[in-house]
């Protein structure tokens, strides 16, 4: 197989990335995943403006007794950057369950973060007798149009100078991505090209920009998620909290509490990104939850 032109950079670290490429024909175009070891599957579920890179020190860390699969969605990472139709997160659910359902994935063991909470959550909920437990990072599972913040950045987004920003500035990896660090001496330079090659060229930014219009114009989606949860109410589930993010901040983690009454909970001094601020403190609370 050819190597895919992101692995041809002279900065790109096979190091930290030395993972094979698999792919996925969905029929909106190609899906790139990462399918690493063997045993029961850990599903790992990225979400905006990152890919499967951002799990790599959970991949490394548990392939050797389990079958890591971490998928790009459509628009991100490594997969194709479809330019029609609309990547929301009932899009990227549909596209995820079409990828176990075709790997036959059974006892999952499912990770979710940012936008793949949704994503995650809508596979589960179609396939539920597929899940074994669930690990929910900093994300949410309800309707946003009542969120007077959600109601502002719909507003800035689906303006003409909000698809400036995305489309001409690269706004999503440029500057949100910073902003969702507690340490940003963890977001070395590397770290901000392996997160901004992917959308290097403006037609290739259609994934990130549709997810923003998705924050609120897929809340009726969210919600609807919700109101199924029961199918997964035996499911073992277990929260996993940056407690300095910006962006989902307490009461986003306290809905949770609420919502999954049942689920165990650890806080991480970090920011939204703890995947890449404490990588240690996410695999050793993750391991100790599947054991």
């Amino acid at each position: 197989m050819e190597m895919h032109p992101l692995k041809k950079n002279s900065w790109f670290n096979a190091e930290e990335y030395p993972f094979t490429e698999n792919y996925f024909n969905t029929g909106h175009g190609k899906l790139h995943y990462v399918d690493e070891g063997q045993g029961d599957p850990i599903l790992w579920i990225h979400g905006t403006p990152t890919w499967s890179f951002l799990y790599r020190d959970q991949i490394r860390a548990f392939r050797d007794q389990y079958r890591c699969i971490a998928p790009d969605h459509l628009g991100f990472g490594l997969s194709d950057k479809p330019k029609e139709g609309k990547l929301n997160p009932e899009f990227h659910a549909q596209q995820l369950s079409n990828l176990v359902n075709d790997l036959d994935l059974k006892n999952i063991t499912l990770v979710v973060h940012d936008f793949g909470g949704p994503i995650g959550w809508g596979m589960a909920l179609q396939n539920p007798e597929r899940i074994k437990r669930i690990v929910v990072l900093n994300t949410w599972l309800w309707s946003t149009q009542e969120d007077p913040a959600v109601q502002k950045i719909d507003r800035l987004v689906n303006s003409w100078l909000g698809r400036f920003l995305y489309y001409k500035m690269n706004f999503s990896s440029r500057v949100l991505l910073p902003q969702g660090f507690h340490d940003r001496k963890k977001l070395t330079s590397d770290l901000k090209k392996h997160y901004g090659f992917p959308f290097s060229k403006s037609a290739d930014r259609t994934g990130p920009y549709h997810l923003a219009q998705a924050l609120a114009g897929s809340s009726d989606w969210y919600e609807e998620q919700k109101q199924k949860l029961g199918l997964l109410k035996d499911v073992p589930k277990m929260l996993i909290w940056g407690s300095h993010d910006k962006f989902l901040k307490k009461e986003y983690l306290d809905r949770w509490k609420e919502l999954i009454p049942e689920a165990t909970i650890k806080e991480v001094d970090a920011g939204h990104f703890l995947q890449e601020e404490k990588p240690e403190n996410l695999n050793r609370h993750i391991r100790e939850f599947i054991a």
